[in-house]
């Protein structure tokens, strides 16, 4: 039944959706489309990301774009490939059914990326199959006859190369031609009644993807030479994780010697307007709040920025460049004796920036119960929230020195507090998969995409993105907190002939003198208890707190001089220390717990989890805070931190190869069509061949310990 075209219709944009596989260059070619003009949000109901933007074809249709997760399969078999599955299928909640669908695919691996385009073509949507990357397959040799891959397929066909433009405006034009078609009710009839394909129907798509290939491919150019040289060297047993060590170290060192210049001309703004209102107001209430509640208070956390943005520009290049894949194969030994596997490092390494991506980063984690261990370590990982508070306290406690031929002590210190994290969520995933969470284990399989130069454009969108996140919560969250801290910090009035500080008669001195016997055994004071409520909603606030805090304490140097100076002045150096370990494994901001209740569809792992990091916090400030103590505030102390760096760091290269491990499990690199094992095959996995007997053996057993493991993850609790 013919419904006549959408342009006449002219009801509504169209919607179009982008759909591939994990590498094929698909959010390059997504932003390429549609720019600026984007906007993100989840799906309702998760915590998936759901990217959408706007673009108007050269024949004047208003075109919505959406970048769904990349899949391999409809098969799905994480939340994110679920997420597409749903869309595609019409299914998902307040998402209509595309008009279009675009099948985005890496031109020099089409054995591997077809077979997700042959699943998407009996569902009846109109499809366009976009060849990307092809500058890397001719210059590999490969020629590809694409009149003779749309005429096998029945689909049109066009070639791109999203990162320089090249065959977008092809493209645009066949979307235009799908627009200005007849719109049939034949999609949405398949999509209804479509079934999940089963074994059998998958081996037919590899067979049908061999054959169209054959018919199809002209020349199959030759392997990324490149790429296999490099990987000699970046997957080595001994350089390889040497060479990743060295990286995660220059990303430490850059935080703090790049952003140096930066953070001075924002601390320079923030004071010009400081000493402007005070030139120019009244003493009043009004006046009180803007200096010692906005500027004090926002203006500390808005100075972190440019720190916030060099961490997440290395994770950026990292991703855009192929990388981050090999530095999971890297660290999958490591993440093994943990009971996980090498796909948990990513998630990890995303929740370095913020422990809410990188929770919603596990979900491409298959197994659950896996999924489930990762998304309760992920709060361990330093995020960038901690990094108001690491700068400030080292700044003020740590001697801006070098060591060991020019190393910079403060940046050593800054590693040490990373690798603790790093440690703690290790030892916490293997309890927990010893304890509560036991159940099978998955091998490490995934594909390595070949090194390319990270896009600017990517990357610069990806920091812009930060941006405003950052300032939207500077904005929103931190103000609002900001304003009702002064609040309780100025009222009530202090007593007539008070002899103590006016805030230590307010609601919130009598909140921190409430909490500081317990806080006591650390050396925390009722002015960093003050803190510590505010930071439980987001962990950068305690820094603006401390300065609100300092600032209408009767200190006049905390608001002329750095809050750092201040602290030095008033804290003993065992104090600082012991809120650095503090902060390694406090819970986290209220916004990431909500963000695990989401995944896990249960408040009790979020409680679970707020509770063991609650725990973990106090005895790690408490020792560090006696041990501090017992050492005494000399020389000391800085022997024994440098000692302690140089443990971790040997712990951190050596543990993988210690034979004594509480777990094995087998690790494969898919490349290409190549699997190659790089541990012997185990128990369930049959065994690491070339070609695709890896995955196939593998694929039944582990469905099984899948559903299995399944159960036990919505009915195991704390």
């Amino acid at each position: 039944m013919t419904a006549g075209t959408l342009a006449a219709n002219g009801l509504r944009s169209a919607r179009i959706a982008l759909v591939g596989p994990p590498n094929s260059g698909k959010t390059t070619l997504f932003n390429t489309l549609t720019g600026s003009r984007q906007k993100t949000a989840n799906y309702p109901g998760v915590t998936v990301e759901r990217k959408s933007g706007l673009l108007r074809t050269p024949a004047g249709h208003a075109v919505e774009v959406l970048d769904l997760p990349g899949s391999y399969s409809l098969r799905a078999r994480s939340p994110d490939e679920a997420i597409t599955r749903d869309v595609v299928l019409g299914r998902q909640q307040r998402e209509t059914l595309p008009d279009a669908i675009v099948c985005v695919t890496d031109a020099t691996n089409l054995n591997q990326h077809l077979r997700l385009l042959l699943e998407l073509r009996p569902l009846g949507r109109p499809l366009i199959l976009a060849l990307n990357m092809m500058d890397i397959a001719q210059k590999r040799g490969c020629r590809i006859d694409t009149e003779a891959l749309a005429r096998e397929l029945g689909i049109p066909v066009v070639t791109t190369v999203a990162m320089r433009k090249h065959g977008v405006h092809d493209l645009l034009a066949r979307i235009d031609a799908l627009l200005s078609g007849p719109q049939t009710e034949t999609g949405v009839t398949a999509t209804a009644n479509w079934q999940e394909p089963s074994p059998d129907a998958i081996r037919g798509y590899h067979h049908e993807v061999e054959r169209v290939l054959r018919q199809a491919v002209v020349v199959e150019g030759v392997p990324a030479h490149f790429s296999r040289q490099l990987d000699h060297v970046l997957l080595h047993p001994i350089a390889g994780p040497l060479i990743l060590l060295f990286l995660l170290f220059l990303i430490f060192q850059a935080v703090f010697s790049w952003a140096e210049a930066p953070m001075d001309w924002i601390d320079g703004g923030m004071a010009s307007v400081q000493q402007w209102l005070s030139g120019h107001m009244a003493d009043s209430l009004l006046k009180s709040l803007l200096i010692d509640g906005v500027i004090t208070g926002v203006g500390g956390v808005v100075i972190f920025l440019p720190q916030i943005l060099i961490l997440f520009l290395f994770i950026l290049l990292l991703e855009d460049s192929g990388y981050m894949t090999r530095a999971a194969f890297l660290m999958d030994r490591l993440m093994s004796a943990a009971g996980l596997n090498g796909r948990a490092f990513i998630p990890l390494l995303s929740s370095f920036a913020c422990a809410i991506p990188g929770i919603m980063a596990a979900r491409t984690i298959a197994h659950p119960l896996d999924r489930l261990v990762t998304i309760l370590i992920a709060p361990l990982m330093t995020c960038s929230a901690r990094l108001p508070v690491y700068v400030l306290l080292i700044a003020a406690f740590i001697p801006n020195i070098t060591v060991w031929g020019g190393v910079g002590l403060q940046g050593l210190v800054m590693f040490a507090l990373y690798a603790a994290g790093i440690v703690g969520a290790l030892l916490v995933a293997a309890l927990l998969r010893l304890t509560l969470l036991k159940g099978g284990r998955q091998p490490l399989l995934m594909e390595l995409p070949s090194y390319k130069w990270p896009n600017p454009a990517n990357v610069l969108l990806g920091l812009w993105d930060r941006v405003k996140i950052f300032m939207r919560r500077i904005g929103t969250i931190i103000l609002s907190l900001m304003v009702i801290l002064w609040f309780l910090s100025t009222f009530p009035a202090p007593p007539a002939g008070g002899t103590e500080p006016a805030i230590y008669y307010s609601f919130a001195g009598l909140i921190g003198r409430a909490l500081e016997p317990l806080l006591a055994p650390i050396g925390f004071n009722w002015q960093i208890a003050i803190a510590l409520v505010p930071g439980l909603a987001a962990r950068e606030v305690a820094v603006a707190a401390l300065g609100t805090v300092y600032a209408l304490s009767g200190d006049e140097g905390a608001v002329t001089e750095a809050l750092s100076a201040t602290l030095a002045q008033n804290w003993t150096l065992a104090t600082a220390l012991a809120l650095l370990a503090w902060y390694v494994f406090a819970p986290q901001c209220l916004a990431t717990l909500a963000a695990v209740r989401r995944e896990t569809n249960s408040w009790r792992w979020a409680a679970f989890m707020f509770v063991y990091l609650m725990a973990l916090a106090y005895i790690a400030a408490f020792i560090t805070y006696r041990v501090a103590l017992a050492l005494g505030e000399a020389e000391m102390w800085q022997d024994a931190l440098a000692l302690l760096i140089v443990a971790l760091a040997g712990l951190a290269l050596l543990r993988p190869y210690i034979r004594l491990r509480l777990f094995r499990t087998g690790a494969c690199r898919k490349e290409g069509n190549t699997s190659v094992a790089s541990a012997p095959p185990h128990s369930g996995c049959g065994g690491c061949t070339l070609g695709s007997g890896c995955a196939k053996p593998r694929n039944r057993i582990d469905s099984a310990n899948n559903q299995r493991d399944e159960k036990t993850f919505q009915q195991t609790s704390p």
